[in-house]
């Protein structure tokens, strides 16, 4: 008997398991459906793409999309110790303060930003040091980049060049603004958060890790959660958890564990032959994701990422810990207002130093450079759906990617690519750009560029939301994650967002698990001791 079963070892299950488990008394479980985080690619940060359609990514598709041409868009998740934080682009950045004011003005009291800002520092060793919004005693290595690309330079100077401010800490005082990203990484290799707080505590007599187990559903007494079913190399195992069950999956998977245990839509489960043991509609809805439409050009000069895994960078590496094997490929960002009545960005340009093609799955044949413009603040929302009540059946992802009725996201990601094109002809690329690959055609109308954008626009790889925190009648957990008419039961993942933050997604999964064990532990961390104003 244990006192926690934590489901899923990823971003947020790691630090759960990492918290909970610091007293001796305290019995823990962490279950991940993956293997252990052995594999290289995962320590090396520019093999990142590596790992997709491998043994360590669940390997999802969305259903085809009708405002993307009829197109299944490939969605990689991370199924392994550290879940996406093994397999991410590393790319630490926490969102807009709006965003989580937003979040308590919908009543869940504890999560506006000056409520959180303690959280996010509780995990962080800022390689710059600590100040008012920076941490420097958690585990987890947030440093610069350490040998970017003259290419990712060359993009802040553009953008400061079209008139957007340069910015070295998205994280600080304001959000808006050029430069280059801060990442997980420590010393050249990849900080997940399975390294930074799941190994340094695995000898813990209290804490048992088991790898390749699979949760199929959730075990109730009545409206009371006890613990979990789960498949280990085929053999069906019960684990039990005398206080809670802690469900940290993600956006896809924790759903799915919800319905295949019978809570969620009634009808929707009776559908399946599933028995309703708890009817709760919300579970699966108010799904949310970032869209890309990657511009890219090709240019002149070697110094692109495609030769990153040639003789002299792989030694480079070896020896030295430095070179194109370091970079987390999107190196550089911008975060932008496409008006200026705008309260906050409502674009993110993500830079990469190479052509970025299907989504990471064909490397390169030539050198050139990508910039991803990225919708903020999507007004489309869809849904995780079963496809089957076979919780090994992967579950039907309808994101409903540009179907907004007064297509804002279309808009937006047009103007993205439009201010995409101005940055790529901008002077400091002058040296390097040779042609446009990517819309090719220079003069496109504004029928031809909704056109691209259709044809070319990816996941970002953040879905959230469908598990959503609130007291409305499609919220799943209330604002201490506990699921709505259970016991013993609380999610804790990207899942609860009732909106999608304006940025990446890693550093507020993370920042929600610190949130959630001091709520399990009934501890607060000491507030900051200067209120921070920003980021505005």
């Amino acid at each position: 008997m244990y006192h926690y079963v934590i489901v899923g070892a990823g971003s947020a299950g790691c630090v759960l398991a990492h918290r909970l488990s610091a007293d001796p008394e305290t019995r823990v479980l962490l279950l991940e459906a993956g293997p252990a985080d052995a594999k290289r690619e995962i320590h090396i940060p520019a093999a990142m793409p590596k790992l997709f359609k491998t043994e360590v990514d669940w390997n999802y598709a969305t259903e085809p999309q009708d405002r993307l041409g009829g197109r299944r868009v490939y969605w990689p998740r991370g199924k392994v110790l550290g879940g996406c934080s093994s397999t991410n682009a590393m790319i630490y950045v926490r969102g807009h303060r709006l965003d989580y004011d937003a979040w308590a003005a919908l009543g869940n009291r504890g999560w506006a930003y000056e409520d959180l800002l303690p959280y996010f520092k509780k995990s962080e060793n800022f390689a710059r040091g600590g100040d008012v919004y920076h941490g420097t005693d958690g585990p987890l290595y947030v440093e610069d980049l350490r040998d970017p690309n003259p290419l990712s330079r060359a993009f802040v100077a553009a953008c400061e060049e079209m008139g957007i401010p340069r910015n070295d800490d998205f994280n600080g005082a304001e959000q808006d603004g050029a430069g280059l990203n801060q990442v997980t990484q420590h010393r050249g290799r990849r900080c997940s958060t399975a390294a930074a707080f799941l190994h340094p505590v695995m000898h813990r007599p209290n804490l048992d890790v088991v790898t390749e187990a699979q949760v199929t559903r959730l075990v109730l007494d009545g409206r009371h959660v006890i613990g979990v079913e789960y498949l280990w190399h085929g053999e069906k195992r019960t684990a039990r958890a005398r206080e809670e069950v802690l469900l940290a999956a993600g956006a896809i998977n924790s759903p799915q564990v919800l319905m295949c245990s019978g809570i969620g839509p009634a009808a929707a489960l009776r559908e399946h032959g599933i028995d309703v043991q708890h009817d709760l509609p919300g579970v699966g809805q108010n799904l949310q994701d970032h869209v890309i439409t990657p511009v890219r050009y090709a240019i002149r000069q070697p110094l692109s990422l495609m030769t990153a895994e040639r003789p002299g960078p792989m030694l480079q590496y070896l020896l030295l810990r430095k070179g194109k094997l370091t970079s987390n490929l999107a190196e550089a960002c911008a975060f932008v207002r496409t008006r200026a009545d705008l309260p906050a960005p409502d674009l993110q340009f993500h830079f990469i130093p190479g052509l970025f093609q299907r989504q990471g799955l064909d490397w390169p044949t030539e050198h050139g450079i990508t910039l991803c413009p990225t919708l903020l603040t999507p007004k489309s929302v869809g849904s995780i759906t079963l496809r089957s009540a076979d919780p090994l059946d992967a579950p039907i992802i309808e994101p409903n990617y540009l179907s907004d009725a007064d297509d804002h996201d279309l808009q937006v990601l047009m103007e993205g690519v439009r201010l995409a094109r101005c940055i790529a002809l901008a002077s400091p690329f002058a040296r390097y750009r040779d042609r446009a690959i990517a819309p090719a055609d220079e003069t496109l109308t504004d029928a031809a560029l909704a056109d691209f954008v259709r044809k070319h626009s990816a996941t970002l790889y953040h879905p959230v939301g469908t598990c959503k925190m609130g007291h409305d009648d499609a919220a799943v957990v209330d604002e201490t994650l506990r699921v709505h008419g259970l016991q013993g039961l609380r999610v804790v993942d990207a899942s609860i967002m009732p909106v999608l933050v304006r940025g990446n997604t890693n550093a507020p999964a993370i920042m929600i698990a610190e949130k959630a064990a001091a709520l399990i532990l009934n501890r607060t961390p000491a507030a900051a001791s200067e209120r921070a104003t920003a980021p505005a």
